[in-house]
Order: C-alpha cells, then structure tokens, then sequence
C-alpha cells in the first residue's frame, strides 16, 4: 500500500472526481434551450444527456484494468485529453448530433476520473478508513457540481447554452495542469495483462461475488434515483412551472446540499458505524423521502419547494451511502481496485442513461414519470442491498 495522500494531492484528487459531474450537471438548465436551438424533440435533447451517460459507463469499464495494468495517472491524462476535446467539440456543434458526439468525447473523458480518483484512495487507504475519505472527497466535490446548473443557468439566460462547454473546457484545462504538475502514480504493484480474456478477466470474478453486485446495484439505482430528478426537473421547473432556468440552479443547491451533508455525515461516522450499516440506513432513508416526494406532489402541490424539497432529504440518504457502497465495492479484491471501480461505474452509468432517456422519453407534462420513476428505483436499491448482506453474512457466519 503507498504511503498516505498530503492534503494538496488530496485536493487534486476532488478536483479530477468533480470534473465529470460537474460537466453533466452544467448543461442541464440549458436543454430546453438545446431542444428549441436545434428544433428537436425532447427524447432527441435527452440523447446529450443519456448517450453521454452510456459513453462514461463504457469508458469506466476500460480505465480501471489499464491503469491496474499501467498505472492511473497515465490513464487519466489520456482521459483529460478526450474531456477536453469533447467540451471544445460541443461548444462549436452546428448541429445535434456533433452536440452529442461531443458529449459522447466530454463523458467517456470526464469519467477517468470519476473512476481513477477512488482507486487511487484504494491504492493509500485500507477498507474502513476509505470510506470515510471517499466520504469526504465526495463532499468536497459536490461543491463544484452544487454551483454548476447555477452557473449554468446563469450562462444560458444571459449569453447562449454554448458558453456552458466553454466554461467545462476552461475547467478541465486547469484540472489537467493540476494532475500534471501533482499527481503522483499510486499503483505499483502491477501484473501483466495478457489478450483480452486476461485483461477483462477480472471482471468475471467480481461478478460472481454476491455482495460485489449488492454494492454495485445498490450505488446504482440510488445513482437512478438522482438521474431520474436529473433528467426530468429541468422540463418541469422550466415547461411546466415556467421558471427561468436561473432559479432551477438556484434550488439546485437543496439538492447538492443535501448531498454534500450527507457526505460529512459519512465521513465523520462511517467507521464507527460500519459500511453495511450506513448502506441500509442510506437506503431506507431514500425510499421514504422519494415517497413522500410523491406523496406531495401527486395531492397537487405542484410548487418548486415540493419538487426540490424531498429530493434534498433523499441527496442526504443518498450522501451517507454511497460512498460506503463504493469503498464496500472496491475493497472486494483490493488488488484489483480499478477494476472493480471501473465495472461499478460501468454498471451505474449504464442504469443511470436507461433511467435518464426513460425519463425524458415518457414526459407527458406532469411530474408523475419522473417521481415513479425516483420510487421504483428506490424500492430496487434497498432490495440490492438487503438480500447479498443478508447472504454473505449467513455464509461467513457474521451476525
């Protein structure tokens, strides 16, 4: 194991994480005026989002076996590269599909290191104390995801939607002189990767473990829970309630905020309570807050507070455990951390851009399609959960 990360490489590290959310998140105030730019329907808009979605989740299963292989900070220039690329591409797209093929470029880029940053903790931190700074790096970072639809909104109303990927392009070029002047390689110890059955061959012997996929489904659909608010908030602040796209990224911060609580909370905690505790505690606390969510709005409250309100408890829900199901997922088989990062963030963006393009595609100008679609993959992660603990507890003899 390397020696333990200094503050500054730290700091990096929630620098590199936030980049790919906060590029996913910018944009969102801006896609009923991508929909009107291009004159386009609605699911054809949601493809900026969810075939982004699909390029991080192939991405993700890539980067973490090469730089097992080949170390991590090669891995992750090379995906600055593409982040970068991709933001310059949408900035100048004539038309939908170049604005998607970009995002296609910016996503699978930004995903390096939304995968690498946590096998890096992995590579300095044993299983219970990388929990907690998974924790507090995830909270750090969801202050620059927290402040993007905001600035996003802000850029739409005043100048174009464009100027969105100009800002995400000005960004990234500051992360990636950041990775190149500080960012140590962490992983040392390296095998051989021999043809392809080798190189994903691990993947096969982490999903044969049960509690592997648990960790993995539950961080998923929770993960669903936010892509389905994601992707169907927007129309309804903006087409439905007729606000500016302004104050969606101002009640944006309830969201982020609630998250980013729930994240202190994880951090401060998680060690004394144990991953698979805060997992479940996490995972009832999201079901209950969607469902009231749904419960409000469907009694025909429709008002920005009801919208945004339970989706904040639900972030705080979502705070304590996800980062506990992502040190859980990547502690399977240490040595294969990227690995494991990798395959999880496969399968969480993969459900995320189904999510996501299911939202967008079955809108009919209500919130109901989006808050269904927030309780059923509530109901799902907790079920993802419950069933492997309670399987490998009763394997292992832990009571």
């Amino acid at each position: 194991m390397a020696a333990p990360a200094n503050n500054f490489l730290l700091f990096v590290l929630v620098a590199l994480t936030a980049l790919g959310p906060m590029s996913m998140q910018i944009f969102l105030p801006a896609l009923p005026a991508i929909r009107s730019s291009y004159s386009v329907s609605a699911a054809t808009a949601q493809m900026t989002l969810s075939v982004s979605m699909l390029a991080i989740a192939l991405a993700t299963l890539i980067y973490g076996p090469l730089s097992d292989r080949y170390g991590r900070r090669p891995v992750v220039i090379i995906g600055l590269l593409f982040f970068l690329a991709g933001s310059a591409l949408c900035a100048a797209a004539p038309d939908i599909w170049t604005l998607i093929v970009g995002r296609m470029l910016q996503g699978a880029g930004g995903a390096s290191g939304m995968v690498l940053a946590r096998a890096i903790v992995r590579d300095l931190y044993n299983r219970e104390r990388s929990a907690s700074v998974i924790a507090y790096l995830t909270t750090a970072m969801v202050i620059a995801p927290m402040l993007s639809p905001t600035i996003g909104g802000v850029l739409t109303d005043w100048t174009s939607w464009r100027a969105s990927f100009v800002f995400s392009g000005c960004v990234g070029l500051m992360v990636t002189a950041l990775v190149l002047a500080r960012m140590p390689e962490t992983h040392t110890e390296r095998e051989p990767i021999e043809g392809l059955k080798s190189f994903f061959g691990g993947f096969g012997h982490l999903l044969s473990q049960p509690i592997f996929c648990g960790y993995v489904l539950y961080a998923s659909f929770v993960l669903g829970v936010f892509f389905a608010f994601m992707s169907g908030a927007p129309y309804i602040m903006i087409d439905v309630l007729k606000r500016p796209a302004t104050e969606y990224g101002l009640y944006f911060f309830m969201v982020s905020g609630g998250f980013m609580l729930g994240g202190l909370t994880a951090g401060r905690i998680s060690a004394r309570v144990g991953i698979d505790r805060m997992i479940v505690l996490g995972g009832m606390g999201s079901l209950i807050t969607v469902a009231i969510g749904f419960v409000i709005m469907a009694s025909g409250v429709w008002h920005p507070l009801a919208l945004f309100g339970p989706a904040m408890f639900a972030s705080y829900a979502a705070g304590i455990s996800m980062p506990n199901a992502q040190a859980g997922a990547i502690s399977v088989n240490p040595k294969a951390a990227g690995a494991a990062s990798g395959l999880a963030g496969f399968i969480q963006m993969l459900i995320g851009a189904g999510v996501a393009q299911a939202v967008g595609t079955i809108q009919n100008g209500t919130p109901y399609p989006m808050l269904g679609t927030m309780l059923a993959c509530s109901i799902l992660a907790l079920a993802a959960i419950v069933v492997p603990l309670w399987y490998h507890r009763r394997a292992t003899g832990v009571v």
